[in-house]
């Protein structure tokens, strides 16, 4: 009985030696099919969103920030390789953005359909802020440090990014009233510079306006020329 069992497990090795030796040549021809296929022409095509700490700069004297100003942004952006090694290229995209600015200035309309503007100070208000919605097309220098074989990498973004406002309003309380506004007179295209840097998914990213978010705003005839400041995080998903 020993010298049974022995010999069936000779058996059973053998045979599983002879699948072993047999399936090694396929073994082979399916990783030099995988090496074949990598995508040397890939691109970093990639949604993208991102968080922000809103606030505005070349402001007058008159002005303070009231409370947590956030903002959130959503979108594409095609990626356009200028090098061989695929790690230099051009970026544009489309997106969404929806941004808010708690401060101390009011606006109201007037009768004649334009808006008053005035810094708020002493007064015991509840909220004061205006917003708006837009629709952004970012266009990025891009630096990474990327490969075919992996997408986390090191990356440095830098750019320009033009929005144009399809929405606005303004909301203010007072003694639990509330009164909103909508159609501000913002500048309809806002444009400015952009860095987004980071590993992987997590990227700082800051935003610096270049041109004033209002149109046509005037205190005791000095205009309001404030522009966005954005600090936040941009998350990347290919």
């Amino acid at each position: 009985m020993p010298f049974l069992v022995h010999k069936q497990a000779y058996k059973m090795i053998k045979k599983s030696i002879l699948i072993l030796l047999f399936a090694l040549p396929f073994i082979g021809l399916s990783q030099n099919a995988s090496e074949v296929t990598i995508d040397t022409l890939y691109r970093e095509d990639q949604i993208y969103f991102g968080v922000t700490y809103n606030t505005l700069i070349d402001t007058p004297e008159a002005y303070t920030q009231t409370n947590f100003s956030p903002g959130f942004k959503a979108g594409f952006i095609r990626d356009f390789p200028i090098n061989k090694k695929r790690n230099i290229a051009f970026g544009l995209g489309f997106g969404y953005a929806l941004n808010t600015s708690a401060q101390n200035l009011k606006i109201t309309p007037t009768v004649n359909g334009s808006f008053d503007y005035e810094f708020l100070s002493g007064q015991n208000y509840q909220k004061n802020r205006f917003s708006y919605q837009a629709i952004e097309i970012p266009f990025e220098f891009r630096w990474r440090t990327s490969t075919a074989q992996s997408n986390k990498f090191w990356r440095i973004y830098t750019g320009f990014k033009a929005s144009y406002v399809i929405a606005s309003r303004t909301f203010f309380k007072l003694n639990n009233e509330t009164t909103i506004y909508k159609d501000l007179e913002l500048n309809p295209w806002q444009y400015g510079l952009t860095l987004s840097a980071g590993y992987n998914n997590w990227n700082a990213f800051i935003y610096y306006g270049l041109n004033a978010i209002f149109e046509t705003a005037y205190i005791n005839q000095n205009p309001l020329e404030m522009k966005s400041l954005e600090v936040g995080l941009m998350f990347y998903i290919l």
